[in-house]
């Protein structure tokens, strides 16, 4: 009993540090965000009105249901007249919107999120539950942690948006493009520590060039025809 006691301590201890260190830096992110997130509230407001903040259903860790914080970019009620993605020129993003989604300053609002124990700074980006009741078992191991403001796939498909083109672009996201993100966060979470969550902050703020580059357009599309063209790669790729 004692040596597995002593066993789980670390394991204890890492978690602790590591929710210690995500609201902390969640804390201090918010105050100084504060000033500029005043300024882009009044943007949203001048241009189309209320409310400022979209919040969306997301699959949290061990599939608990949240709300996700974004300051809106699209116009209201988006989710009534188009899809679930945002696709390459879509016209229900707003022109503030543009600028938010092509800064990531949407995201900003999530420091609340990291706070309320939702989220944590790194980690899988967190899915919509239509996404994810399509996630094999091996898939699933993502909501064993707490999805994250930024993380692996998040800097590898930073154009993710631009990506998402073609007769059918859910289709193409959900058969290229999320079980190449998922592969991507499983990977990382097999060899996480402080230093590549930190080093993946880096990346995300643009001061340190990514380890791999993003993925081009180009290279989606071609995968994307040959997917959806032979069902089978595609459905093949889904379950490794």
């Amino acid at each position: 009993m004692t040596h597995s006691n002593e066993r789980a301590t670390p394991s204890h201890l890492r978690l602790l540090g590591q929710r210690a260190f995500d609201v902390a830096f969640a804390s201090i992110a918010l105050l100084l965000a504060l000033p500029i997130g005043l300024l882009l509230a009044a943007a949203i407001v001048v241009e189309s009105g209320r409310p400022i903040f979209y919040r969306g259903w997301r699959v949290g860790r061990d599939g608990e249901i949240f709300r996700i914080y974004k300051f809106r970019s699209m116009v209201v009620h988006a989710d009534r007249s188009g899809g679930a993605i945002t696709t390459a020129g879509d016209s229900r993003v707003t022109r503030v919107g543009r600028f938010l989604r092509r800064a990531k300053l949407d995201e900003l609002p999530q420091l609340l999120n990291v706070l309320r124990g939702d989220m944590g700074v790194v980690g899988p980006r967190p899915e919509h539950p239509n996404y994810v009741r399509l996630y094999t078992c091996e898939q699933r191991r993502v909501l064993g942690v707490r999805p994250g403001i930024t993380g692996a796939a998040s800097v590898r498909y930073r154009d993710e948006e631009q990506l998402l083109r073609g007769e059918d672009p859910e289709a193409l996201y959900r058969t290229v493009i999320m079980p190449e993100k998922l592969r991507l966060e499983l990977d990382y979470l097999e060899h996480r520590s402080f230093w590549s969550d930190m080093r993946l902050i880096l990346e995300t703020v643009s001061v340190l060039p990514p380890r791999r580059a993003p993925v081009a357009v180009t290279t989606v599309t071609a995968v994307g025809d040959a997917r959806l063209t032979h069902p089978r790669a595609g459905s093949a790729r889904r379950s490794r």
